[in-house]
């Protein structure tokens, strides 16, 4: 589990083929000395393992549907990449909690600047629209962001300075595709009220929605 605060950069110094997997080093901005073989880390919001390290290179792989589901399948020699570790339960919860697994890819659409911040436009699958609701959190190439607005295919997001410092942000550009990650408070919510309306097969009067997440505990 992840945060979406990204640590570091790096940057792909080697792709290599592996049937239909491939082993892909990257060598962090930053001695990243605590990360073990074993480990998780997130590349650009998508959960990979370190395979073993090479120096200052971290090795992963990544299967066949990671690579079809991400922008891994279009990844190149001296791409810059967000990097961050697994959350520890001692760490300060600054974002959100993301788990690694991208939902899905969008597409740059427009970037505006305001004063320094960026507003920046991306489509959403018609599958993801029901989890971006304005002001809510989602997470993009494995950054935390606030919605600003939504609407039916594209959200809009506000992007402070800090965070396009920290972060390879700026190094898309309006037509690149990025991973999308859905909250997953937010994807829980919507598959519990999906059955709950649908469960009652008795004939009676189904319990209601407010009724169910009271005995929930909500």
């Amino acid at each position: 589990m992840f945060t979406g605060l990204i640590e570091t950069l790096g940057t792909v110094k080697s792709i290599n083929k592996k049937g239909t997997s491939i082993l892909i080093g990257i060598r962090p901005d930053i001695d990243l000395h605590e990360v073990r073989t074993g480990d998780s880390v997130a590349i650009d919001g998508i959960c990979l393992t370190v395979e073993y390290k090479q120096e200052s290179v971290l090795v992963f792989s990544a299967v066949r549907e990671t690579l079809n589901r991400t922008t891994l399948n279009t990844c190149s020699i001296g791409r810059r990449v967000n990097l961050e570790r697994a959350l520890r339960l001692s760490d300060r919860l600054d974002g959100h909690f993301v788990l690694g697994h991208v939902d899905g890819l969008g597409s740059i659409l427009s970037d505006e600047d305001v004063n320094g911040s960026v507003l920046r436009k991306i489509t959403v699958p018609k599958n993801l629209q029901a989890f971006m609701a304005e002001k809510g959190s989602v997470a993009i190439d494995g950054v935390s962001l606030t919605i600003a607005e939504s609407t039916d295919d594209s959200i809009t997001l506000s992007i402070i300075p800090s965070t396009l410092e920290r972060t390879n942000i700026l190094e898309k550009k309006p037509g690149d595709k990025v991973n999308i990650e859905c909250d997953v408070i937010a994807r829980y919510l919507f598959r519990f009220t999906k059955f709950s309306l649908t469960e009652n097969s008795s004939g009676t009067e189904p319990d209601s929605l407010i009724n169910k997440l009271e005995r929930f505990g909500f």
